[in-house]
């Protein structure tokens, strides 16, 4: 297999800060959705842009990887895993990746990437292992847990269907009896995979809404996605950057158990002023400007 600079590939330097990863991640998604672009190979853009930022977005992945680039691995060189592992990543078990056959924002990563996170310390997945309970972390797509979709996970060589449960929340777990090691249970621990649209807070999922300034000025209708399908949303007139608006209901739904109610969806609107790319469109702006005393 070929090393993959994921650096290169977000676009960003790799003394970047967490912010600039997040913001190159959330534009170059954006920009290759398969539902948006038409541009050859988007789909396969869409998908290596969410797997880098999924290796460097946990301070331990990229640790992991930081290691590797030390080493003098570069893009496209034959790369093999070093039998003794990565110093300093601090994985305690395996990590497994759920794909739940959408384009939301994750599964199916490459043989690299599960070369370097999906490995268990101490054990490498090979040999006998005693009976008892086997722990792994199952990043799984919103989507998936919104609608309670089963994922399919390879686990030291095994592909296992695995039922979300509808609304599970991030940090509780899933039990398969029998399924670990020696016979013993395996317990999955749910994390939430990158989205290129949404971020979670709590059960309320926030949503950043491009605007443009004459809609924020005079109110309109936009359609705005949400895991349940795109809806409409009234914008206000006289709205400015930074309003946020509700769609209740629209978040992650109530767990099983109905401890919590389903959450909402925050849209934040983010008034943007599109380049003049005509005369007339200049001309517009120079109007404007008269208009509002510049």
């Amino acid at each position: 297999m070929e090393f993959k600079d994921y650096y290169a590939i977000l676009g960003v330097e790799p003394s970047a800060g967490e912010a600039e990863i997040k913001s190159a991640y959330r534009r170059l998604a954006r920009k290759y959705h398969p539902d948006v672009s038409k541009e050859p190979g988007a789909e396969e853009k869409f998908k290596a842009v969410g797997e880098a930022y999924e290796a460097l977005r946990d301070p331990a992945k990229r640790s992991a990887y930081d290691q590797l680039r030390a080493r003098g691995y570069r893009p496209g060189q034959e790369f093999h895993p070093p039998p003794d592992g990565f110093d300093g990543a601090g994985f305690d078990f395996e990590e497994v990746f759920g794909d739940a056959g959408g384009r939301g924002g994750g599964g199916g990563f490459s043989d690299f990437f599960e070369s370097i996170f999906a490995r268990q310390r101490g054990a490498g997945g090979r040999g006998p292992q005693p009976r008892g309970d086997t722990r792994a972390r199952l990043a799984v797509p919103l989507e998936a847990v919104y609608r309670g979709d089963s994922v399919r996970i390879t686990l030291n060589g095994r592909q296992l269907e695995v039922r979300v449960p509808r609304g599970i929340r991030a940090g509780q777990s899933i039990r398969l009896a029998g399924q670990g090691n020696g016979g013993g249970n395996l317990l999955l621990e749910i994390e939430y995979l990158a989205h290129p649209q949404f971020e979670v807070d709590g059960r309320n999922i926030l949503y950043a809404l491009p605007v443009q300034p004459w809609q924020a000025a005079l109110g309109t209708t936009l359609s705005v996605p949400t895991l349940g399908g795109a809806v409409e949303l009234k914008i206000p007139a006289e709205s400015d950057s930074g309003r946020k608006l509700r769609l209740r209901g629209r978040g992650l739904p109530a767990g099983a158990s109905g401890e919590q109610a389903a959450g909402d969806q925050i849209v934040e609107l983010e008034v943007q002023a599109p380049a003049p790319a005509t005369e007339a469109q200049r001309k517009a702006y120079l109007d404007l400007a008269r208009a509002f005393g510049e």
